[in-house]
């Protein structure tokens, strides 16, 4: 729990900022590293068939392996302590890789991409995706896959390693003959991303020859998310995530809307300073969260438009008011289609 005194009384850009951890230069960034696209292939293509899974959300043609999941079971959970899976341990490469990215590591996974296939257009809104960065690294591919972000459109060539805005609209096509295979990290961040990242924003060249690891087939120690979802959201945190929305919206909300969300956050402060993470508090925390929620349908906040097609609403509601108290089974964050006319 975060903790202090002197709550401003307007929610601002200077909040959002307080918990925005990196900025990428353009809405999809290529990190100045390349990895060995054979290496990682020949890892690849050794994994049994029957180690690729569908796609959680069921989209046609997506499969995945899973790497790094909650327990190092097969499952496509977001909350709880990480572990490697069993298939990550036939990836020596991979490893290696990801000890020289030196990441705190949440959900990883190989995403396959069949012939004709797609990722739908959709925003990342949820609390997982505002935490984490995703680290796309193609293992094999072709030149009819195409990425888009936003208002950029690439093609990602095997071995190279990427990061994107996924708070902004994004979709996958894979118009080529063969199966596309990413190996796809998600991240808190650690140093050596940050430095990657501050690098290639001022135009980094990218280097001619692959990372290799210094001694290969060497054990490597990776580090795991153990905590990942607060109990309870702190007030501070809770006002950087209302603070980063609206300094996305198109136009300003009405007055009124602002006022019921600054209740909110003051009603939230007073009862984490009262309750904590006591299970005695959670009947109140829920009270607000249920009163703030009929305060936004009724206020309008679901007409309210983001700058990546989403409504207020939904991301208060995606972002904040379903994370303010860790929930009882964990949820799938699914990836949301943009919806301009509804919450």
């Amino acid at each position: 729990m975060f903790s202090g005194a002197g709550l401003a009384p307007t929610i601002g850009r200077a909040a959002a900022e307080g918990f925005q951890a990196v900025r990428f230069a353009r809405e999809l960034l290529q990190l100045p590293i390349r990895f060995d696209a054979d290496a990682l292939a020949d890892e690849v293509g050794r994994l049994p068939r029957s180690a690729w899974v569908p796609h959680p959300m069921g989209f046609p043609g997506n499969d995945a392996v899973p790497l790094i999941s909650v327990g190092g079971g097969l499952n496509d959970e977001f909350a709880g302590p990480m572990a490697a899976t069993e298939y990550l341990a036939h990836l020596p490469y991979v490893q290696s890789l990801m000890a020289e990215l030196g990441g705190v590591w949440g959900r990883s996974r190989l995403m396959g991409l069949g012939p004709g296939a797609v990722v739908p257009k959709h925003v990342d809104i949820h609390y997982y995706w505002r935490t984490h960065i995703r680290i796309h690294v193609p293992v094999v591919t072709n030149t009819g896959v195409r990425f888009r972000c936003g208002g950029e459109d690439v093609h990602m060539e095997p071995g190279e390693a990427w990061v994107f805005d996924s708070f902004r609209l994004h979709e996958v096509r894979n118009e080529g003959s063969e199966k596309r295979v990413h190996l796809v990290l998600d991240t808190v961040g650690s140093s050596r991303i940050w430095e990657l990242i501050r690098s290639a924003n001022v135009g980094a060249p990218i280097p001619g020859e692959p990372w290799k690891p210094a001694k290969p087939g060497a054990g490597q120690k990776l580090r795991f998310e153990r905590l990942n979802q607060p109990t309870v959201m702190s007030s501070w945190e809770m006002r950087c995530h209302v603070g980063y929305l609206l300094d996305n919206v198109i136009a300003a909300p009405d007055p009124a809307l602002l006022d019921a969300i600054d209740h909110f956050l003051f009603s939230w402060h007073a009862a984490c300073s009262e309750h904590g993470e006591d299970e005695a508090g959670s009947e109140g925390y829920r009270s607000l969260i249920q009163s703030v929620r009929e305060q936004m349908m009724r206020l309008g906040a679901n007409k309210v438009m983001l700058n990546n097609e989403a409504s207020l609403y939904r991301a208060l509601d995606a972002l904040v008011f379903s994370r303010a108290l860790a929930p009882s089974k964990p949820q799938e964050p699914a990836a949301l289609p943009p919806n301009p006319k509804a919450a």
